[in-house]
């Protein structure tokens, strides 16, 4: 399975990080350049960057537009992709569960990753590895997305873009799943998980300073969005849970030099 990393080009350790880890596992990957405030397409004052829940930070707005290209190199190739934001951190099982599921046909998104807080999953295994994600809150920086997810992901949110992550749990028309063990954890939360951290992870996103508060029709829309997650989880009761989904136990602990 062809692996698209998303990395700035002033990020050359994270970037050297990702080719060391890459050569470890032994995957086919390529590098998607990132998009940056001085990039983004359409501009930040564009109107459609208002219509989430909230104002978007620039810099949220880049790696919103960064996935945008990453879900059009997977319709490019016309095939299931792995796609990392430059921090993500793999586990050592990885190569072989991507094998496993690389012929899967019901599937429009997997995420790998843990990022500390419960997801409403599957209360028995869809497959070996593989619970039904009917509720993520977090997390963009590990996932497996085929051409069908990124038809429904581009669709939805080239008309209401938002935080990546949001975007992505927000959509409910996927057909979302959960690696459990999940197989990647971000730089940032591996001292969480009692991993070692190959390197500094310092937040981009969170370089830029909030925007002003949201306008009246923004918090309109968060309330509604609750309100639909609420009625959603509610209704998933009787085959799914809250829960923390443990990472695996073996990584590669890539260490840069």
């Amino acid at each position: 399975m062809k692996v698209l990393i998303i990395n700035m080009a002033r990020s050359t350790d994270r970037l050297a990080f990702q080719t060391a880890q890459m050569q470890a596992l032994g995957m086919d990957w390529e590098r998607i350049e990132a998009v940056t405030p001085d990039t983004l397409t359409p501009p930040a004052d564009d109107p459609v960057w208002t219509r989430w829940q909230r104002p978007l930070r620039v810099t949220e707005m880049a790696l919103m537009a960064s996935h945008w290209a990453a879900w059009e190199r997977v319709l490019t190739l016309n095939a299931p992709c792995l796609i990392l934001e430059d921090d993500a951190v793999l586990a050592s099982d990885l190569p072989d569960f991507l094998s496993r599921i690389a012929a899967r046909d019901d599937i429009d998104h997997l995420s790998l990753e843990t990022r500390g807080r419960k997801k409403m999953v599957g209360r028995i295994l869809h497959a070996p590895g593989i619970r039904r994600l009917v509720q993520d809150r977090t997390g963009s920086a590990a996932y497996v997305l085929l051409p069908s997810g990124a038809r429904k992901l581009l669709l939805r949110t080239r008309r209401q873009p938002a935080p990546s992550d949001a975007a992505i749990s927000g959509t409910y028309a996927l057909r979302s799943y959960q690696a459990d063990p999940a197989l990647s954890v971000q730089l940032d939360f591996c001292e969480y998980y009692d991993l070692p951290c190959p390197m500094p992870a310092p937040s981009t996103i969170d370089a830029v300073k909030k925007p002003p508060n949201a306008t009246l029709a923004q918090r309109r829309r968060r309330i509604m969005a609750q309100i639909v997650m609420g009625l959603r989880m509610i209704a998933h009761l009787p085959v799914a849970r809250r829960a923390h989904v443990r990472p695996a136990q073996h990584w590669p602990g890539i260490m840069l030099k």
